[in-house]
């Protein structure tokens, strides 16, 4: 089946990071706020070529100041020639044009379980990755020192060096401080609360490190991939763990302390006197996530220790799992249903490792929200399996790096380092 002009990238797995920012589109012509190499490398970031004199027009700026902007974007590695303008009479002038290849960011992506790391250029574009079993409890010192360890060898798998490293994103299944990418109170994690995540990986890396709960990444990377336009999405990832990542009117919403969307710890109606992990009863996570449903089977006499084991019976055709899996759906649907009704989203996408279990949950998922949302917010609504797949995370940490040191004052400091140097 094919995808629709919504769904489609246009241009690698981040198309939207360039496509989707125009900022000269609605500046009047000639006052392009301010002249920094910074604000006119952001008319640059669309990819299309332009010629001096067109950037001239555009920022209101004179070309020789222009032509030193250039002069210094192009010593930074971030734009480069591309081709010539048409000639009005003598040498037809030279074009410029981002050049996203030159630079090369970390996007990492740690479960509970598992670590896929990924080099990504300022496109998107993942150039190499590694996928490696990893347990979260072991406490970050440990964990951290194997992912460091093994991002030189996705380095050396793209032929490319680390000082072409601009910055390094990371999802934690966890909730973060994302002001200053520290863990707060993560109930699967002992160990990472408050742990100084950035801090700790600049001493191997010293370049800008930020980090994120893995969902709210999840969130940036499905949209930015397949959703574009889509500016009232959420993204629901059930696996060992059950979380949301909340796009409203275009932004990422992290709320006031960073536990916006989680939405694991809210009380299904038939989670009766199930003690959940973090302490309450009846909670999604304690009745739908991956542990639970295992748990749920085993008891039932069906041998499962894992949402792993769960989704190998699903497929085997065992119809307890199979309904077991609806079940978690329905469950999902219950929270969900008051979402939909509080924050009207576009866009549902159902993603994290129970996902792969096809339309069994998604179908007990569908099956409450439509059935208990209000008419009105399920009219256009959509609710998706994540197309993303396991690359959602990563491909949100590379894009959460990506708005952030192609923001004007990062291009700014990555200039003047390099005339500094």
């Amino acid at each position: 089946m094919s995808k629709s002009p919504a769904q489609q990238p246009t241009h690698g797995p981040l198309a939207s990071t360039t496509a989707a920012f125009d900022p000269a589109a609605s500046a009047p012509q000639g006052q392009f706020g301010h002249s920094r190499a910074g604000d006119v490398f952001q008319i640059l970031r669309d990819g299309q070529a332009r010629t001096r004199a067109e950037l001239a027009e555009i920022t209101g700026l004179a070309r020789s100041t222009v032509a030193a902007r250039l002069e210094g974007l192009s010593a930074a590695g971030l734009i480069g020639p591309a081709g010539e303008g048409i000639s009005s009479g003598g040498r037809p002038p030279s074009r410029f044009a981002f050049h996203p290849s030159s630079r090369v960011i970390l996007a990492i992506d740690v479960g509970a379980t598992h670590v896929l790391i990924a080099l990504i250029d300022l496109s998107g574009r993942v150039l190499s990755e590694l996928r490696e079993s990893m347990d979260i409890a072991d406490g970050p010192t440990h964990v951290l020192d194997a992912v460091l360890e093994r991002c030189g060898q996705v380095f050396a798998t793209a032929g490319r060096h680390e000082r072409e490293l601009v910055g390094i994103g990371i999802g934690l299944p966890g909730p973060v401080e994302h002001s200053t990418g520290r863990p707060s109170s993560p109930p699967i994690m002992p160990g990472w609360d408050g742990f100084d995540v950035p801090a700790y990986v600049q001493q191997r890396f010293p370049t800008d490190v930020l980090v994120d709960n893995d969902v709210n990444i999840m969130a940036l990377g499905e949209r930015a991939a397949y959703w574009p336009h889509a500016q009232d999405l959420l993204f629901i990832k059930v696996a060992t763990g059950i979380g949301a990542g909340i796009i409203s009117g275009g932004l990422l919403q992290r709320g006031a302390d960073g536990t916006a969307g989680d939405i694991g710890h809210v009380r299904v109606p038939r989670g009766g006197e199930i003690l959940c992990r973090c302490g309450n009863y009846g909670c999604l996570e304690a009745m739908a996530s991956g542990p639970a449903v295992a748990a749920a089977l085993s008891k039932d006499g069906v041998p499962a220790h894992s949402g792993d084991d769960v989704l190998e019976l699903a497929r085997r055709g065992n119809l307890a799992a199979i309904h077991a899996m609806r079940q978690a759906g329905r469950d999902v649907g219950d929270v969900l249903a008051a979402s939909v009704n509080l924050l009207n989203p576009s866009v549902i996408v159902i993603g994290g490792g129970l996902s792969s279990a096809g339309e069994y949950l998604m179908a007990g998922v569908r099956e409450i929200v439509y059935q208990r949302s209000l008419p009105l917010a399920t009219a256009r609504l959509r609710i998706v399996q994540s197309m993303a797949g396991d690359h959602a995370g990563v491909l949100g940490a590379g894009r959460m790096v990506i708005d952030h040191v192609l923001a004007p004052a990062s291009v700014e400091r990555l200039v003047a380092a390099h005339s500094q140097g």
